[in-house]
């Protein structure tokens, strides 16, 4: 029994110090890696960053969040078709339809429409058209009658409405529901990421310097090749 009470101690010592290594290695744990271009100061303050990963199979993504009524988003989409073309990574593009704009959540839905009934690259090339034509579209009718020429310039039947059931605004809505999980406050969002760093650009001239950097450490990080074996001559 005096022993016992002897050896106590020192296991509530022992279970105390086991606890604290535990807690140690886990905050030392590496987390997903982040940083703002240009500056530390010019990002969203993002909180659940679960989803700035790249799709499976692939080692980059530019993860966009975009709003086609928005003046920003339009400069941008070119210049991010362009670096995904250039380096051959995909975009991730989600629709955050801003409330003070009166048609964007509109055009959202007639892409998703040709996205689902057409085909994804007709869908990409109805956002590129709507933001080439941003300015002449003042209300709903407009965002209407330019979608119907669009419709007709591709020969593509047009419905007389797009969405009877509400769910491709659902799903457009889905997407911005993950844009405020994020933390996304303006349009457009734009985030470069791998599998372990993600790097949220603020300013789309700093897009290329972006990928070239993470590119070169997805490059760097790759295991290196096995040595192939080479066949000894026979002794004679």
């Amino acid at each position: 029994m005096t022993k016992f009470l002897r050896l106590r101690p020192l296991v509530v010592f022992l279970t105390f110090a086991t606890t604290l290594l535990f807690a140690a290695a886990s905050m030392s744990a590496p987390l997903l890696a982040q940083r703002y271009v240009p500056s530390p100061s010019s990002g969203e303050t993002f909180k659940d960053t679960s989803i700035l990963k790249p799709p499976v199979g692939a080692k980059m993504a530019i993860i966009v969040f975009e709003d086609l009524e928005c003046p920003a988003c339009a400069r941008a989409f070119p210049i991010e078709h362009q670096a995904s073309a250039h380096y051959n990574i995909p975009i991730v593009r989600r629709d955050f339809p801003l409330q003070m704009h009166i048609w964007s959540r509109d055009a959202a839905v007639w892409a998703r429409y040709l996205q689902v009934k057409v085909s994804p690259k007709t869908a990409d090339e109805y956002r590129g058209a709507v933001f080439a034509a941003q300015t002449s579209i003042a209300s709903k009718d407009d965002m209407l009658s330019f979608t119907r020429r669009f419709f007709q310039s591709h020969g593509i039947q047009m419905p007389f409405v797009a969405d009877p059931t509400g769910s491709l605004l659902k799903d457009v809505m889905a997407d911005y529901a993950v844009g405020e999980k994020l933390g996304v406050m303006y349009t457009p969002s734009i985030t470069v990421c791998t599998q372990h760093e993600w790097v949220h650009v603020t300013d789309i001239n700093s897009l290329y310097q972006v990928i070239d950097e993470l590119k070169a450490k997805v490059g760097s990080s790759a295991p290196a090749p096995a040595a192939k074996s080479v066949k000894k001559p026979a002794n004679h």
